[in-house]
């Protein structure tokens, strides 16, 4: 289909439930069609339809008859189709049950997803029946926690997928598209499951434009200030990558592709309206957001092939995996940074010694070697080492400025975004006019793409000084500060910027680490204190119990939401754990054992020689299951069930690797499908650099909620 329909997306849907359809029939009458500048009023009196979606086959057709087939009184009131999702004995349409408003940006709304109802396509399927199977229960239970613990953004009208830069050239082009076919596909978190809808509406006949609603993971932070008495609006998003999702310890690196782990794209706005012409007094009180500044920053993981494998110890075991294909992976991810930003500064805040210099090393040899045999690379794509910890030691995390000092002429050279329409104040009136009216001072050449480890902590204190870098050179060039002033000198201001940064790096790391993040006191207030050092250690044990014993579950989630694990009808056997006897009865021995200490120290005793022996058999009994599972530990450990990392623990090809921990018993003792896996892997090429052949992408046994990898 060459043409798309552009008429706004459906705001309210009314579904109707019957044995053999559902029925999305739009709610409303009128509707307010959002552009780029404002909203533009549309009757949909004349352009009402509903989607019918046929149970017994999963056909999906529109219907333009405003005529139900059924009664109303099964109705159920909806704000948006995520998409569809097939799980072990049937699909089911993910809907929106519930939002939250957030904010208006230019005049239209953004909403956050707080509640989702999952239907099933197969008449067969009630509740009752699944909710008796316990693979198909348990998958839904994966499903549900992945949309509750995520923040999921999305508007009718305006496109959270992109920036104002990327929205402009867009508009530039003069192609009138729906928003679906506009999102940047890196952050259309339900790509995946819209896309079947989507293949209807390009392959199928069947234009569903108007009920693909594109959803954002990440965060949308907007405050009003004001700075020499002009109101501005603050806005600071932040857009999770859909590809390669996951948790701290189970998604690192790259993959084949390209593609890196907790990649966000920050992009922070600054929306206010030029002063007025003539006599005209400045108008308080509302931001028409006529003129834009805009600055925009990405993260991702160190781009190699590498692990941290969880053992129960605080710091996992490091492994850094020389694969045959890793240049050609990192040029893939460099290419497409290139190509989607220009020129690449990648700022790596790793540490030189200890655990992370081998993950530094590495980094910048395949740099080196890329930069020697990729012209392109070279001239594009500039690395700088910045040792955080050192130069930041003693919490003097204000140094932070001597890498703003090293980056600064590149900075210059970089830019930001700038725009301005001098004459959209009223929106609606003259909707094409005012989008050729709007003119562009500059635009931003480049990116800087930062990382430490998880890049949460010491990535979110530099992104957030390289934001207040930005915003005093664009408010300085925009005549909304003198030049020799700073936004540092607006107190009121500052606290406002702070605060947002902090919240923005809460909302990345509660989505990869499970926390918020680490160093937040210095973003917030801009001074480290011994409360926040406080806070930072209760946090890190959180981590420490999250990553451990909870991340399993979530990375699961991630890759069904995402689509990197796709169900296999009838394929998938019950959910069971298949470790030794003796490894599932340990905890229960050594919590039984505790148990028993407790009560000889604080309950009554006869005589002291009495409480002495049986304190010896306890406290041996402690020794030796706590020493079973310490010595064990990965087998202890909440690993993912539909994606297990099988390929990193065993591989033993060529790389920097830390002493392996926690693995007292071999795999091929542990792990029973080992002994066949690893004795065909001798073959030519196992262990040689490249990924050994045996480890294709399969289904899998689910195995158990903790230790499935290790049986």
């Amino acid at each position: 289909m060459s043409t798309y329909n552009t008429l706004p997306l459906h705001e309210t849907l009314n579904l109707y439930v019957s044995p053999t359809a559902y029925v999305f029939e739009p709610a409303s009458t009128s509707s307010v069609h959002h552009g780029f500048d404002g909203p533009a009023f549309v009757n949909e009196k004349d352009s009402r339809e509903s989607l019918y979606v046929d149970r017994r086959t999963g056909r999906m057709s529109l219907n333009e008859s405003s005529q139900i087939p059924f009664g109303k009184e099964k109705v159920t009131t909806c704000y948006g189709i995520i998409g569809t999702l097939s799980l072990a004995t049937t699909d089911f349409l993910l809907i929106i049950t519930s939002r939250t408003p957030s904010c208006r940006l230019l005049s239209q709304p953004i909403f956050l997803a707080t509640d989702f109802r999952l239907l099933p396509l197969s008449p067969l399927s009630t509740s009752s029946t699944i909710l008796d199977h316990p693979v198909e229960k348990e998958l839904i239970s994966l499903v549900e926690q992945g949309l509750k613990s995520g923040r999921l953004w999305f508007s009718y009208g305006w496109d959270l997928t992109n920036t104002l830069q990327r929205q402009n050239d867009t508009k530039d082009k003069g192609e009138q598209l729906p928003l679906w076919k506009k999102a940047d596909e890196r952050f259309f978190w339900n790509r995946y499951l819209a896309s079947k809808m989507i293949d209807l509406t390009e392959n199928g006949g069947v234009d569903l434009s108007r009920f693909i609603l594109p959803v954002m993971y990440g965060s949308v932070e907007l405050r009003s200030a004001t700075l020499h008495n002009r109101d501005l609006l603050f806005l600071l998003i932040s857009r999770r990558s859909r590809h390669r999702a996951g948790t701290r310890y189970f998604s690192r690196g790259l993959n084949s592709k390209g593609d890196v782990s907790n990649f966000n794209e920050t992009e922070q706005i600054v929306l206010f309206d030029p002063l007025p012409e003539g006599n005209q007094q400045l108008r308080k009180g509302r931001v028409d957001g006529r003129e834009r500044l805009s600055f925009v920053q990405v993260r991702g993981s160190v781009p190699l092939f590498w692990a941290e494998i969880n053992n129960l110890r605080y710091k996992p075991d490091l492994q850094i995996m020389d694969y045959t294909e890793t240049p050609k992976a990192l040029s893939a991810h460099l290419h497409s940074l290139i190509d989607a930003y220009g020129d690449i500064h990648l700022v790596n805040l790793v540490n030189q010694k200890g655990h992370e210099q081998p993950v530094k090393e590495a980094f910048e040899k395949y740099m080196t070697n890329l930069s020697s045999t990729d012209p392109v690379i070279a001239d594009k794509a500039h690395y700088l080492y910045f040792d955080f910890h050192h130069e930041c030691r003693k919490l003097r995390f204000d140094q932070i400025q001597l890498l703003i000092d090293r980056l600064e002429n590149d900075l210059d050279k970089m830019g930001w975004f700038h725009s301005i329409n001098p004459t959209s104040s009223q929106y609606g009136t003259q909707p094409g006019a005012q989008e050729k009216e709007i003119t562009t001072l500059s635009r931003q050449g480049g990116v800087i793409r930062s990382n430490c480890m998880d890049c949460l902590d010491r990535t979110n204190v530099a992104q957030s000084a390289l934001g207040r870098w930005a915003l005093n050179r664009q408010l300085r060039a925009a005549g909304v500060i003198s030049v020799k002033e700073r936004v540092e000198d607006h107190e009121e201001f500052m606290a406002i910027f702070r605060n947002v940064w902090a919240d923005h790096g809460d909302t990345v790391s509660r989505a990869y680490a499970g926390t918020g993040a680490l160093k937040a006191d210095y973003t917030r207030t801009g001074k480290r204190s011994k409360e926040g050092m406080l806070e930072d250690g209760y946090k890190s044990v959180m981590r420490y119990i999250r990553n451990n014993f909870f991340d399993g579950d979530r990375q699961d989630a991630f890759d069904i939401l995402t689509g990197a694990w796709v169900a296999k009808r009838g394929g998938i056997p019950p959910l069971t754990d298949t470790r030794p006897l003796l490894m599932r009865a340990m905890p229960y021995v050594l919590a039984f054992a505790l148990t028993m200490i407790l009560a000889a120290v604080t309950l009554p005793r006869t005589s002291e020689l009495s409480i002495y022996s049986f304190l010896v058999l306890w406290v041996f009994l402690a020794f030796f299951s706590g020493s079973y599972i310490w010595g064990n530990g990965t087998s202890y450990v909440s690993w993912p069930r539909l994606n297990p990392p099988l390929e990193v623990l065993s591989w033993n090809g060529p790389g920097a690797r830390s002493v392996a921990r926690g693995r007292g018993l071999s795999f091929a003792n542990v792990i029973p499908i080992f002994k066949q896996r690893l004795g065909n892997a001798s073959g030519p090429g196992a262990g040689m650099g490249g990924r050994p052949a045996v480890y294709k992408m399969e289904e899998v046994e689910l195995g158990k909620r903790k230790g499935a990898l290790i049986d």
